[in-house]
């Protein structure tokens, strides 16, 4: 197997599907069945457990999660190398993915048994498994969309990465341009506010972080001299002593009596150890007393001061920040600020000059990119239209409208495809003049062009035969099994003629037991695959003859391989 391949999907309690396990084979792998059986339920597990976006709606009636997981291999090196770059390890080109989602609307999502988010599973099926559905064909009539699909062909990442690199430093040097040449007035009047900011500031003279602080506990000691200078005094005075004998002078008694005692009595010698070192701080807290009741002095003016100072500091904290730092930093800032305005002008003619250089190297970057649009979209054409021509549709002409639009991040280009479905008449849009069953075709014609690009080894086309019939649906069968010689299809289809094709044939249908209805995947061999022909082709009334062109058209497929 050259390419990574879908082998298993495992299904519980998603919709009408209780329980179903479905093995995979290599080449064309399609699934048929009666209307409502479940082919719509089917893709959407296949959705959720690609990461794309679900509900908790489609929990089956009466359970409380569904599970859906699965089973890559052989996967392609950029896809395990993503895996890698996420911390996920890739044994044997192999990847499990798994997606559970519960009642309460919460997804746990596994890669290889390590948790994962809906992006990362998403992220990494979009390098592994690519469905084209309804949603792809809606895409291929907007013409917004139309540039994308050359990009891709034309392999134009690098180029189209280059140019949005010098874009985005355009629109970035344009917007400080901007922002430098507001009106003369505007200018002036913030010049003007910040220049008596930066003023008022400097004016108060502010000094260290910690001087609103130093303030608070000088103001506190003015406003509380008289006990502090009350408390002090008969301090000093209990350790000193006035007209008595102070805690010094008796402490002193103390100690002298205990020393003379410890002459007789070496017990008391420690004691009269730890008493000598208490008389010496005492005598020492008596000394500190007197020096600070000495110096211990104030002006009640002092206070005024100090009032005034910290008023000054809380009407700056009100404009500029919460303390003196957050102030003198909005300062600093207001300074640079006014710099820059006042040298705009400098500025400014820097920028046009820059802002010249990144128009000029975004225009020939935008043309270099628009030139290999144009060749690739002829490219592209000859290819898609000899597809068309396989498919039954060889009036169909498609020409690519390309002209020139403003600077934006795609380029300089608006595109659009056109179509000419009969001889003779004029290019039309797409959504003008395409039927249904066109618009799928010219989707599988630019799906399997784009396949070649790429190393998504699954495409999963659901219902891509939509609006055809006879002959047509016989080619696009016939192109679905040449693709998956060289990539695995599954396809979701109510057409033999697409169905005949088939390698592997997986038949949906519904039963009912006990009162519930459940969805089953029957893989089919030899004369059920006919049956099964018959039954879309001819109903429910399956005859002899039905079964015999059924299986005619089965070996007229086969034989053409």
């Amino acid at each position: 197997m050259g390419f990574s391949m879908l082998t298993q999907l495992h299904i519980q309690n998603i919709a009408v599907i209780h329980k179903a396990t479905i093995q995979f084979s290599t080449g064309f792998n399609v699934f048929t069945g009666e209307t409502g059986a479940g082919k719509t339920v089917l893709i959407s597990a296949i959705d959720a457990v690609l990461g794309e976006r679900t509900s908790r709606e489609i929990i089956r009636t009466g359970e409380e999660r569904a599970l859906v997981s699965a089973l890559f291999e052989g996967i392609p090196p950029r896809a395990v190398k993503a895996l890698e770059e996420q911390g996920y390890d890739v044994e044997d080109g192999t990847v499990l993915i798994v997606r559970e989602i519960t009642a309460a609307g919460k997804n746990n999502c596994k890669i290889n048994g390590m948790p994962a988010t809906v992006s990362i599973l998403k992220e990494i099926a979009s390098l592994l498994i690519h469905i084209h559905g309804q949603r792809d064909s809606q895409q291929l009539l907007a013409p917004e969309r139309h540039g994308d699909l050359i990009d891709m062909y034309g392999e134009l990442d690098a180029a189209l990465t280059a140019y949005r690199t010098v874009y985005q430093q355009m629109r970035a040097i344009k917007a400080e341009l901007d922002g430098l040449l507001t009106d003369d007035t505007q200018k002036a009047q913030r010049m003007d506010m910040l220049t008596f900011q930066i003023e008022e500031i400097d004016a108060a003279r502010l000094e260290a972080p910690d001087e609103e602080e130093a303030l608070q506990n000088r103001r506190k000691v003015i406003r509380n001299s008289e006990k502090i200078l009350s408390g002090l005094t008969r301090g000093y005075m209990a350790l000193s002593g006035d007209d008595t004998e102070g805690i010094t002078a008796l402490f002193g008694d103390l100690l002298s009596g205990v020393t003379e005692a410890a002459d007789f009595i070496d017990t008391l010698k420690p004691m009269a150890g730890r008493l000598e070192e208490i008389s010496y701080e005492l005598s020492e807290a008596a000394g500190d007393l007197r020096d600070i009741l000495d110096d211990f002095e104030f002006d009640p003016r002092e206070l005024d001061t100090i009032e005034i100072r910290l008023d000054t500091i809380y009407k700056l904290k009100r404009k500029y920040g919460a303390d003196i730092d957050a102030i003198l930093k909005y300062r600093e800032n207001a300074a640079r600020e006014l710099d820059a305005i006042t040298t705009s002008g400098q500025r400014a003619e820097k920028l046009e000059k820059a802002l010249q250089e990144a128009t000029r190297q975004a225009m020939a970057l935008a043309k270099e990119l628009s030139k290999k649009r144009a060749d690739s979209a002829a490219r592209f054409i000859s290819q898609v239209e000899a597809e068309l021509a396989y498919l039954d549709m060889p009036s169909v002409k498609l020409s690519l409208h390309q002209e020139s639009a403003p600077l934006g991040p795609d380029g300089m280009d608006a595109m659009e495809f056109l179509v000419v479905t009969n001889v003779g008449e004029t290019p039309r849009p797409l959504s003008k003049i395409a039927s249904g069953g066109e618009i799928a075709r010219m989707m599988l014609a630019i799906k399997n062009v784009l396949a070649e690009k790429d190393e998504i080894g699954t495409l999963i086309f659901d219902e891509v035969d939509t609006g055809v019939s006879g002959r047509a649906a016989q080619k696009i069968g016939a192109k679905l099994r040449a693709v998956s010689a060289r990539r695995q299809v599954i396809c979701v289809t109510h057409l033999a003629q697409v169905a005949a094709y088939a390698d592997n044939h997986l038949y949906i249908y519904k039963e009912t037991d006990d009162g519930r209805t459940y969805t089953r995947v029957q893989p089919l061999e030899g004369d059920a695959v006919f049956t099964e022909l018959a039954r879309i082709t001819s109903g429910d009334l399956i005859t002899d003859a039905a079964i015999a062109n059924a299986r005619e058209l089965y070996e007229h497929a086969h034989m053409q391989m």
